[in-house]
């Protein structure tokens, strides 16, 4: 009996033991077929050895400056590739010794963790390694909380995980995962975190700060240093901590790093902040064409999103930092005086119009808004949309003491907005045709039309030396050679004139006998339409043409007195042909473009053609220069000082170099202008308000000695004071052989030949109506 029971055990031990290592095998066949059919994508499909190869990375395009600065970015996510060279030590050490302790140890798979994390059921976290984090954010992202899904999902993570060990080395591994991770606040990848948090390159991270950023990684939202600075330190201390158990940092540096806060350099890095917001806004319109016109090797458009470009541009960051700071420092209190001079006017902030003129401003402002749009997509009728203009509601609007949050109805922002006077600002190197500073208004975020190739205005004085220029080279006039100003008139029939045509000085006096270079530098009328009328109008015209001016031009004499509209990148192009020694150059704004690989996809050629012969362009500098020397320009060698009435007439320098300018007012002190010139910069400054009915009531701060010439200033002394910008002070170059008198008295004399002293006030002329167009 015994022996059977015996026997029995025997059995049922043998049995149970074949069926145990039956099921172990069918389960180890089972595993082996499941992550087979997963590596094959009977699951759902698996990255390509290609694509493991170039894995999608989505790369934001880089706009770099001349100097080599990062302007700003096009993105879907800000995401900057970056090598692992370029990554510092404490940075790799604290991601290793957070994340993955065994990192260069295993393939993949940490074996150890995995079982660990198995048999705890996950309680104490999971165990991916980096490798495997990698995998999730490259190929399949969070997934799917649902078990069956989710198993299937993590066995694709480990087979890919294993591939891209295969595929990379341990360094490139960690460089691609610091490329991927999302670090909130628009950062995406490791050098846009460093550029965001604290405003450095990833190379410059210090040990807290690197330690703060790998801290992130477990929950990049709950320990954001610039939300919640407390639960940053503590996870920052921890990393900090695993740094010294993995013999990465010494106990004593750890609790000297620990005692210290997050000191932050909060740059958020959006299209509306940083440098030249409305010149990046202005190459991606270029870029949208140009990937129309340069196409991948497979047929298809770069993506300017997404492929990780580098466009290279000409602008200087410096030149384009001090025009924004110029800028700023003079429009607020331009813009202050302005305000000032409303009060009282019960149709603020215009003047000189009836109240149906400013309704329609009014109305076509509304239906321009965002609000408008919107709300007509929601297929709402025009009156009720009109309705919703007259509700209170809470905004934030823009002040020049910074963002301000407040409560009114749309309709009186609108108006509101309407007070504030614009600008516009370009540099350009005249030898080579490099813009260096585009300024397109004041805050791109509030104000996006752009006022430097966006929006033309009216000229004014500005087009005289178009005038002038053309009576040199066809009469073979000089800067020395005298003219009457007297009363003057262009009969009916003349040069297509429809009536009879009697222009005025601005001041309503006459000088008598002047020379060139004196008319120019006080914007005597009377002389720039007697030249027109000598010249022809059609002659003028053809010289504005060829001087790259793109706007529509009429052909009559009234454009003598600057009644045209021309945008300020065609005036400083033009104006920079007088300083290249007659030579038009197109202006351009790109050197190079990249792809992510460092490949030249485009080099523009300059495009260049002689408009002046040099002794005409040279003539035409020292009448310029006679503006800032006796005329409207003086004002930039005398330091002075405003008060009461004209406290913002007075000027804190005194230039002493050789300066050629024009300065320009239009009708009504609607439009100010000042283009200056040294030989190897050329910038124009226009300063007004959006609608032209907008604007000051008298001369004195409208002109654009007061509203432009100082913008123009305050930049340069910034460029003078910066000599890694070699920003010249010297002569024009006069060129060989040069006979042309230039140098003489420029106020003017009295028949008898004595000196008479001019009344001149350096104000422009202004455009009457009257005058024809």
């Amino acid at each position: 009996m015994a022996q059977k029971n015996n026997q029995a055990v025997v059995k049922d031990s043998s049995y149970y033991k074949r069926k145990f290592w039956r099921f172990f095998f069918y389960g180890l066949g089972g595993i082996f077929l499941f992550f087979l059919f997963a590596s094959w994508g009977l699951f759902g499909a698996m990255p390509s050895f290609e694509e493991l190869e170039n894995p999608e990375s989505n790369l934001a395009t880089e706009i770099i400056s001349s100097d080599g600065e990062v302007l700003g970015k096009f993105y879907n996510e800000n995401r900057t590739a970056i090598k692992y060279k370029d990554l510092p030590k404490s940075l790799v050490d604290a991601l290793v010794s957070t994340e993955d302790e065994r990192f260069y140890e295993h393939s993949g798979i940490d074996a150890k963790r995995t079982v660990g994390a198995a048999l705890k059921l996950g309680s104490n976290g999971g165990a991916s390694t980096i490798t495997q984090q990698l995998a999730k954010l490259l190929f399949h992202g969070e997934g799917s909380k649902f078990l069956p899904f989710r198993i299937i999902q993590k066995a694709k993570e480990w087979i890919i995980a294993i591939r891209l060990e295969r595929q990379y080395t341990k360094n490139e591994i960690i460089a691609l995962y610091f490329n991927q991770v999302d670090f909130v606040n628009g950062a995406v990848g490791i050098r846009s975190a460093a550029k965001v948090y604290f405003n450095k390159e990833p190379r410059d991270l210090t040990i807290n700060e690197s330690a703060t950023l790998v801290g992130m990684l477990t929950n990049p939202s709950r320990y954001n240093p610039k939300r919640f600075p407390e639960r940053a330190i503590e996870r920052r201390n921890i990393v900090l901590g695993q740094m010294v158990r993995n013999h990465k940092l010494e106990e004593s540096a750890k609790k000297m790093l620990q005692s210290k806060p997050i000191v932050l350099d909060f740059h958020p890095e959006s299209h509306y902040d940083g440098l030249a917001t409305y010149f990046r806004e202005y190459l991606r319109d270029y870029m949208k064409e140009w990937v129309k016109e340069h196409k991948r090797p497979d047929g298809e458009e770069y993506d300017v999103y997404g492929d990780g470009l580098k466009i290279y541009t000409t602008i200087d960051s410096k030149i384009q930092e001090y025009a924004e700071e110029a800028v700023t420092e003079h429009m607020k209190n331009l813009q202050q005086e302005f305000m000032n001079q409303q009060k009282g006017n019960k149709n603020a902030p215009f003047v000189n119009i009836t109240p149906q003129e400013t309704d329609k401003i009014i109305k076509q402002a509304m239906k321009n808004s965002d609000r408008w749009r919107i709300l007509k997509d929601k297929e709402m009728s025009d009156d009720d949309i009109v309705a919703t203009f007259s509700k209170k509601t809470k905004m934030t609007i823009f002040t020049w003491k910074g963002e301000r949050d407040t409560v009114m109805t749309p309709l009186d922002s609108i108006r509101y907005y309407k007070h504030f006077l614009q600008a516009g600002v370009m540099s350009m190197e005249p030898q080579t045709g490099q813009i260096k500073a585009w300024v397109g208004g004041i805050n791109y975020k509030y104000f996006q039309y752009d006022h430097v190739g966006q929006g033309a205005r009216q000229v004014g004085s500005t087009f005289k030396p178009f005038v002038y220029a053309t009576a040199i080279e066809q009469l073979g006039k000089t800067p020395c050679d005298t003219m009457l100003d007297e009363p003057f008139m262009i009969r009916k029939g003349r040069h297509h004139v429809t009536e009879d045509w009697e222009p005025r000085n601005s001041d309503q006096k006459y000088r008598g006998m002047v020379t060139l270079k004196y008319a120019l530098a006080n914007s005597i009328n009377i002389i720039s339409a007697k030249l027109i009328d000598q010249t022809g109008p059609e002659a003028v015209v053809d010289l504005t043409k060829k001087l790259g001016v793109k706007s529509d031009i009429p052909v009559q004499p009234a454009i003598s007195l600057g009644a045209v509209d021309i945008t300020v990148e065609d005036m400083v192009a033009a104006y920079s042909t007088f300083a290249n020694q007659g030579v038009y150059i197109k202006p351009y704004f790109i050197s190079r473009i990249e792809d992510k690989n460092g490949a030249v996809l485009y080099e523009p050629v300059a495009e260049s053609h002689d408009v002046l012969n040099k002794d005409v362009a040279f003539a035409v500098i020292k009448l310029l220069e006679g503006v800032t020397e006796s005329g409207s320009g003086v004002r930039l060698r005398t330091e002075t000082g405003g008060s009461g009435d004209n406290r913002w007439t007075g000027y804190p320098y005194m230039f002493k170099n050789p300066i050629a300018g024009k300065t320009g007012t239009t009708q009504n002190q609607s439009d100010g202008w000042f283009i200056g010139m040294v030989p190897n910069l050329v910038t124009g400054v226009w300063v007004g308000c959006e609608d032209r009915s907008a604007r000051f009531k008298s001369l004195v701060y409208g002109q654009g000695a007061t509203a432009a010439l100082p913008i123009w200033g305050y930049m340069m002394e910034k460029c003078y004071a910066d000599p890694d910008l070699q920003i010249s002070k010297d002569e024009f170059e006069r060129p060989d052989g040069f006979d042309m008198k230039v140098d003489c008295w420029s106020a003017p004399r009295s028949s008898s030949g004595s000196h008479k002293e001019a009344d001149s006030t350096g104000t422009e002329e202004q455009n009457i109506d009257e005058f024809g167009l």
